[in-house]
């Protein structure tokens, strides 16, 4: 999506140059967010490249090239290496985005997948077909779709999290006591504070003793800028291996920029570095990047938004939040649908919201306009958020 998105808000910005896409997938571009949920219960179309973008590379006249993969960079000399020659440049936009973390020890074994690609889902639609018992490793966003789309399939599920709860490294445990019993509610068995331990043929061993059968491994922990290639390059680099980008989207080097899950950049409405795995991000980063690049001085600060469609809940985030912010809940987490707020100093900053999509759209709104609400009426959900402002 960074990719496509770039090459396009350059051609509609007016630039009238060459542009070349590259992307190490033999497929052509597409979007990831159905990987997780009708691809893999086969619900578009009859084939899953029919989550291709609907963009005409012809008639932007851009040069998409599949099947290369990005190998080193030379900034001194404005050269890209790829496994298929080295290609000059006079922009650079690195969309590289995110790899999945893999479970150590089980590279190359048979029944254990990843789903980050298209490829990835393909080789899981079988598994679900085939209605076989799955254990997925992992309680968060991509584990709790996935064992969504397994349920609907037929799947015998268990999903194994070595933390205490569901979703602990993104929400609190006020907020995800309540999620745990959307799990048992789906026909999925939850197993919490037990890692595991070893993955062998048929079995996941977890460390307290326990023997899981498991036809296929499903493993979601997370997922890291895809950025290794870049060592010695000149890009400097976060801890989190995140290229560090700066508000105009400008990498560290001349003439390159970041875009997507690949960098992270500082926010001046949050007051820190921000690293957003997310589609929309994807979608408006490259807005700022093409700007910037034809000349521009455009500031990229956008609030993050994300949604998960998950055990018959649609899920939608906005904003950024601490632990250090103020929580509200707005209406009970124990029906069908709730919203919490976070307030920093008053200033609305973040909502999380359960199947109230005004909630959704009012908050972020305001979020955007940092606007201070009362506390007690944003915590009445017979308020409408826009009426709760001060």
């Amino acid at each position: 999506m960074a990719g496509v998105q770039t090459a396009v808000s350059l051609r509609e910005q007016g630039w009238r140059g060459e542009i070349t896409l590259l992307g190490d997938e033999p497929h052509p571009p597409y979007d990831r967010p159905p990987l997780s949920k009708e691809v893999l219960l086969g619900t578009v179309g009859g084939e899953p490249l029919d989550v291709r973008f609907d963009v005409d590379f012809d008639a932007l006249d851009v040069d998409l090239r599949l099947g290369v993969r990005a190998q080193a960079l030379r900034t001194d000399a404005r050269e890209l290496v790829t496994d298929v020659g080295a290609l000059r440049y006079d922009r650079l936009v690195l969309a590289t985005g995110a790899y999945p973390v893999a479970l150590p020890g089980t590279a190359g074994l048979t029944g254990v997948h990843l789903l980050r690609t298209l490829d990835d889902a393909a080789a899981l639609r079988p598994v679900l077909d085939a209605r076989r018992d799955v254990v997925v490793v992992g309680a968060g966003w991509i584990g709790a779709e996935f064992a969504t789309a397994a349920r609907k399939a037929g799947c015998a599920v268990t999903v194994v999290e070595a933390a205490d709860r569901p979703l602990a490294a993104a929400l609190p445990a006020e907020i995800t006591a309540h999620m745990r019993s959307w799990y048992a509610e789906a026909g999925v068995e939850l197993r919490t504070g037990t890692p595991v331990a070893a993955v062998e043929a048929g079995a996941v061993l977890l460390a307290d003793g326990s023997r899981l059968p498991a036809a296929a491994v499903v493993v979601g922990i997370g997922a890291r800028p895809a950025t290794g290639w870049l060592g010695g390059s000149g890009v400097e680099l976060g801890p989190d291996g995140a290229v560090l980008a700066d508000q105009g989207l400008h990498a560290t080097a001349p003439g390159v920029f970041a875009v997507g899950d690949c960098a992270s950049f500082p926010s001046a409405r949050y007051g820190e570095r921000l690293l957003v795995h997310h589609w929309d991000n994807a979608v408006q980063g490259p807005r700022t990047a093409a700007a910037n690049m034809l000349g521009g001085d455009e500031r990229y600060d956008p609030v993050p938004y994300f949604w998960s469609e998950q055990f018959g809940r649609f899920v939608q985030y906005a904003g950024h939040h601490t632990t250090a912010d103020t929580m509200l809940l707005r209406g009970d987490p124990a029906t069908a649908a709730w919203t919490v707020c976070w307030l920093r100093d008053g200033v609305l900053v973040a909502v999380l919201v359960v199947d109230r999509p005004r909630d959704l759209a009012q908050g972020r709104k305001l979020i955007t306009r940092s606007a201070v609400v009362d506390p007690e009426m944003a915590a009445d959900p017979a308020v409408q958020l826009k009426f709760a402002v001060r």
